[in-house]
C-alpha cells in the first residue's frame, strides 16, 4: 500500500476527495485502506460492486465510475452514493424510473475529444442539461472527465482546463454544481493544478514506493 501518497493527500489536499478505484481489490482487501483513512471507493462493474458491498460493512461511500448500461440501472442505482458517468438521455430516464431518492450525479464530459471515449461534448451537453432541469431523482453536482493517456504537460493542462470550461457550462444551469472529478494514477498532479475536487486513483495506491 502506498501509505505515503495517501498521507500526502490527507495533509496537502484535504479539500480533495480521494476515491480509490477499487476494481483491483477483493472484498477482504478493503480493510487496510479503510484503516488508512480512505472512505470513498469507486467501482466500474455492477456485479462485482454488488458482491463487494454486500461483504463490506464499514461506513464507506460508493462511487460508480464506470459506464452504466441502461439495462443494469435498476440493479445498482439504489446501492450507490454518487454516479460519475451520467452521459446520455436514456440513462437519465432509467435513473428517474428506478432511483428512490435524489442521487448526486456528475455529467461525464469528453474532455480529450477522443472518439472512443464516452461523455458529452459541447454539442450534446445542452440537450442533457435541458432534460436534467426536469429530473426529480438526480442532483447535478459537477462533471467528470478523463484526459488522454500521455505525459505531455501541455496536453494534460489543456484537457483538464477543458473540464473546468464544461463545469462552468453546467453551472450556468445548476449554479450549485462544483465537483470536478478529474485525475487518475498517471495524471492526478496536472488535475490538481486545474482545481479538481475528486481524484480517482487505482494502481498507484497499491504500490509500496519503499519496496525493493
Amino acid at each position: 500500500m502506498n501509505h505515503a501518497l495517501i498521507k500526502w493527500f490527507q495533509t496537502n489536499h484535504p479539500e480533495v476527495t480521494l476515491i480509490m478505484a477499487s476494481k483491483y481489490l477483493n472484498a477482504d482487501q478493503f480493510g487496510p485502506f479503510i484503516e488508512a483513512g480512505i472512505k470513498d471507493f469507486g467501482e466500474n462493474r455492477v456485479e462485482s460492486f454488488l458482491e463487494k458491498k454486500a461483504s463490506i460493512k464499514a461506513p464507506v461511500h460508493w462511487h460508480f465510475i464506470g459506464t452504466l448500461q441502461s439495462k443494469k440501472v435498476k440493479k445498482v442505482i439504489n446501492e450507490i452514493d454518487v454516479l460519475h458517468t451520467l452521459d446520455r438521455l436514456t440513462l437519465i430516464d432509467e435513473i428517474e424510473k428506478h432511483r428512490l431518492d435524489k442521487l448526486p450525479c456528475m455529467i461525464q464530459c469528453n474532455i480529450s475529444n477522443e472518439p472512443q471515449k464516452h461523455g458529452v461534448d459541447a454539442s450534446t451537453l445542452p440537450a442533457l442539461l435541458s432534460r436534467l432541469k426536469t429530473a426529480t431523482k438526480i442532483e447535478v453536482v459537477g462533471i467528470m472527465g478523463m484526459a488522454e493517456e500521455t505525459t505531455e504537460s501541455a496536453t494534460l493542462t489543456t484537457q483538464f482546463n477543458q473540464g473546468v470550461t464544461y463545469l462552468k457550462a453546467v453551472q450556468s444551469v445548476f449554479k450549485d454544481a462544483h465537483a470536478l472529478s478529474m485525475g487518475m494514477s498517471q495524471d492526478y498532479e496536472w488535475a490538481l493544478k486545474s482545481g479538481t475536487t475528486h481524484v480517482r486513483l487505482g494502481r498507484i495506491l497499491l504500490e509500496d514506493p519503499h519496496a525493493i
